[in-house]
Order: C-alpha cells, then sequence, then structure tokens
C-alpha cells in the first residue's frame, strides 16, 4: 500500500496550511458579470457567472482554477440585506441550480427579497474547473459504493477495486489538481465569492456535507460570517470514515418509519403486517438479490436505493411500492444511474473525503470494523463499515480545520431527529464544538434535511426567521411532531 502514498509528494508537500487566507489576498477582483447558465441548469430568472481562484492558496499568484456561481437575484432593493450562498451537500454535487430547487421546495418569498440567492458549483465540480479519475461506470458506481460485504474476503476483494480507482485517481490528467479539492479551499473559495461580489460579510445556508463546509467557512473567517444556517449536520471533523460509518446508525433509526408505514397497508405492499416482519423482508430480499440480481438491482443496490428514499418521508410509499415490485421480480425501473457517462461526482467525492482527513491504512481494520457493525448495526453497517479508496490516498495536504466556539454567535442548525444520513449523535457533536456560538433546533421527524422537507412548521420558521431578521431561539429549541 505504501508506494500509493508517494505518487504525489510534491503536489502534497507545496499545499500548506493557508487557513485564514482570502481568495481575493492577492490582488483586486473585477466585478462579476452575470450572464445566461449552461443549458443544462437554465432557469428562468437564473443568472450565472464564472470566477477565478487559485489552485493553491498558499501560491495565490500561481495556477488558476474557475468556479462557477449562479444567482437568484432580490426583487426587492429596498429590503435586500446581502447575499446568501447556499450548497446542497456531496460532496461532489453540483450546485449552480441549487437556488431554484431551494424557490421549488417553498423558499419563503421573504427570504428571497432579503438576499441575492447565490450557487456554485464547488472546485472541482461540474462547470467549475473538473476533476476525473477515468473510471468506468462499474468503478465509478462501486467507489462510493462497494459490494455488501458478507466476510473478510469479500473486503480484501474490495480493497483490490479501491486501490485499482485510488490508483487512477492519482495518475490520471487531473491528478495534480487532487491534493487542493478539499473542504478548507473550498471554503477560501466561498470568501473569493464573497470578495468578487463586494460583500463584506456572507449568509449562508448548508445542508448534509454543506453543514461541514458552513462550519470550516465560519471558523476560518468568523468575522466574515453573517447568518450561518447548518441543516442535517455532520460531526466537526467533517466526512470521515467514522462519519460513514455512522450512516448505519442513521438507518436503524430511521427505519422503523417506513416498516410502520409499510406494515399499515400490507393488502397493498405484501410485505408483512409488522414492522418485525417488514424489517424481516428487508433481510430476505438483500439477500435473494444478492444471489440473483433482477434486472439491474443487486443486493448492494437494494441497500443504498433503500437508505435513499429513507430520507424524505415523500419518498416512503415509493420505496414500499419497489419492495413489493423485487420481491416479486418485476421491477418497474432499472436503477436510478445506471449507466452513468461521467465519474465527476464520484472524483470529485473521493478528492474532498479522501484529502480532508486521514483514513485508516490497514485491510484489517475494515475487516474488523464490518464485523463489528453486522452486529450493532446488521441493516446498514457491513455497506457502511467497508472499504473505500481512501484507504489508499495520500495523507491530507493540511491539518484539518479545528471547529471551535470562537467567533460570533451566529450559527443557527436545524437537525431532524431521526435522520439517516447525518445522524442526531454527529449533530450533538457539532453543536459542542461550536459552544455559544450556535443554537440547535431539533425536529421531531425523520429523514435527511430538515428545512423545507417537512411537515414540520416550527424548524421552518426557525431558519426563515433566523435569515430574515437574524434573531435565533434564546436556547436550544425542539419542535414537536
Amino acid at each position: 500500500m505504501e508506494p500509493m502514498k508517494k505518487i504525489l509528494p510534491a503536489a502534497l508537500a507545496a499545499a500548506a496550511v493557508v487557513s485564514g487566507v482570502s481568495a481575493a489576498g492577492a490582488a483586486d477582483r473585477a466585478p462579476v458579470a452575470w450572464g445566461p447558465c449552461p443549458a443544462d441548469v437554465a432557469k428562468p430568472g437564473l443568472q450565472c457567472s464564472t470566477l477565478e481562484v487559485p489552485l493553491d492558496y498558499r501560491h495565490p499568484d500561481g495556477r488558476k482554477i474557475t468556479v462557477a456561481l449562479s444567482r437568484l437575484a432580490s426583487a426587492n432593493p429596498a429590503q435586500r440585506r446581502g447575499v446568501l450562498l447556499v450548497n446542497q451537500g456531496g460532496p461532489g454535487l453540483n450546485g449552480l441550480d441549487f437556488p431554484v430547487a431551494l424557490v421549488d421546495a417553498g423558499l419563503p418569498q421573504r427570504v428571497r427579497d432579503t438576499y441575492d440567492v447565490i450557487g456554485f458549483d464547488p472546485r472541482g465540480v461540474g462547470h467549475s474547473t473538473p476533476v476525473t479519475c477515468d473510471m468506468t461506470p462499474k468503478q465509478t458506481a462501486e467507489s462510493v459504493s462497494p459490494p455488501f460485504p458478507y466476510r473478510a474476503a469479500d473486503v480484501t476483494k474490495a480493497a483490490e477495486a479501491a486501490k485499482t480507482v485510488a490508483r487512477q485517481c492519482l495518475t490520471s490528467k487531473t491528478a495534480s489538481m487532487l491534493p487542493f479539492v478539499t473542504t478548507a479551499n473550498t471554503a477560501r473559495d466561498m470568501d473569493g465569492i464573497r470578495t468578487a461580489l463586494g460583500e463584506p460579510k456572507l449568509s449562508y445556508y448548508g445542508d448534509s456535507y454543506g453543514t461541514y463546509l458552513g462550519a470550516v467557512y465560519t471558523s476560518l473567517y468568523p468575522g466574515r460570517s453573517d447568518r450561518i444556517v447548518l441543516d442535517s449536520n455532520l460531526r466537526p471533523e467533517g466526512y470521515d470514515v467514522e462519519a460513514l460509518r455512522s450512516q448505519a446508525l442513521g438507518f436503524e433509526t430511521r427505519f422503523p418509519d417506513f416498516a410502520k408505514l409499510a406494515a399499515a397497508n400490507p393488502a397493498q405492499y405484501s410485505l408483512g403486517a409488522t414492522p418485525a416482519a417488514v424489517r424481516a423482508k428487508y433481510f430476505e430480499l438483500a439477500e435473494r438479490l444478492d444471489r440473483a440480481p433482477a434486472q439491474g438491482y443487486d443486493g448492494t443496490t437494494f441497500r443504498t436505493i433503500t437508505a435513499g428514499f429513507l430520507r424524505a418521508d415523500a419518498a416512503l410509499p415509493a420505496l414500499a411500492k419497489l419492495w413489493h415490485e423485487l420481491d416479486v421480480n418485476e421491477p418497474a425501473f432499472p436503477p436510478a444511474g445506471a449507466g452513468a457517462d461521467s465519474d465527476n461526482f464520484a472524483a470529485s467525492y473521493l478528492a474532498v473525503v479522501c484529502g480532508d482527513s486521514r483514513w485508516p491504512e490497514a485491510v484489517g481494520t475494515y475487516q474488523r470494523n464490518v464485523a463489528v457493525d453486522r452486529v450493532r448495526y446488521p441493516m446498514y453497517g457491513p455497506y457502511a463499515a467497508n472499504i473505500r479508496p481512501c484507504a489508499f490516498w495520500p495523507a491530507p495536504a493540511e491539518p484539518r480545520v479545528r471547529i471551535t466556539d470562537d467567533g460570533p454567535a451566529n450559527v443557527l442548525m436545524l437537525q431532524n431527529l431521526r435522520d439517516p444520513a447525518t445522524p442526531m449523535p454527529g449533530a450533538l457533536r457539532l453543536r459542542a464544538a461550536f459552544g455559544d456560538r450556535a443554537r440547535l433546533v431539533t425536529a421531531d421527524q425523520g429523514g435527511h434535511v430538515a428545512y423545507l422537507n417537512g411537515a414540520n412548521e416550527c424548524g421552518n420558521n426557525a431558519v426563515s426567521d433566523y435569515l430574515t431578521t437574524g434573531k435565533r431561539p434564546p436556547h436550544d429549541a425542539f419542535c414537536r411532531a
């Protein structure tokens, strides 16, 4: 494994700690010139532009890369406060159309009037300067979703595939970018966006991985942070190996909501008349599909699609319908994403999660983690604990940004009680790290992403009120179902 750590020594050595360095520190920025958006993200009212930023903030006059921006401008200049930068997580997800997605989800007009809502494709992603690992479609899927491991030998097999993907990433045509496609550098890009827009401070809404990005930004630039909203929160250590393993706990915590729905409709779904029977059906289907895949669905795909559908209450009936179709071997559609022709999401995802923190290197560590989590969280634990290409990645180029209570009291955290992807214990750890800087509003509902994604008006109003008035709850709050 050790030779894999030496593929990019010069690039890694060049990426030193530059915490707090502004993207605009080297030169004055020209005003952003807004124009039409790329055809694949063009929406009414959405404008786009690009911004050059340093690849390596230690050398701001060196190589530049491009970050793509979008804007939904406030229609009320008298009420406009500034800009609200938004990020939908991932990492690796495009963000140019996220402002429109928020509006479609019900972003209140009062929030739209208060801000120009700014989206962006993070460095390495989409219409920004992209990264690639030259992966095949199969490698693209398995790099982030390795096959479910039943035994230690399955982890060993996954390790070989992960090692190959890591080698491809670290020798691809964009390999020189990889040490710099990190959360900390994306946060520095955000400050460059703030400067280019001529704003003294930046307000921010981020969900999922975007909570860690926002936490890093406001830790690097506390004096330039205005109103910071973090929704569905990662641990203060970010998306590391333990954050990934924690999704097994999240799955187990959330699954009873689905089991209750399916069991309440046994005639419609035929998945069992009790939650215990529905849970048993999960194991039956997963193991059957591992033995004999059906129209693109194997056991791993079944598990990951179930985990994805658990993220929204509105998706639970569709999940029950899919389970029924699989049970009778008649799925109506192939798995979403089959035949993807780009590895950009997977490559940029790996760049960030592998480059932000050090992952265990020994295959035996993952074999032990799989064995432990098979007992602790049998539904999803072995999958979440399996080895990824990060095990064969170079060491991080700089230390992790530490999240502390140093800064203004301007962070509002929102968290669903039964979040399958970023479960409650991680949010509580982040809340503790922020200290008096933060307030936490917990909503008694399931699913991933709380704001505008459920029936809990208490949580929705807490965010909208804070963004428009600056008023947070005086203490941590609980929103009942």
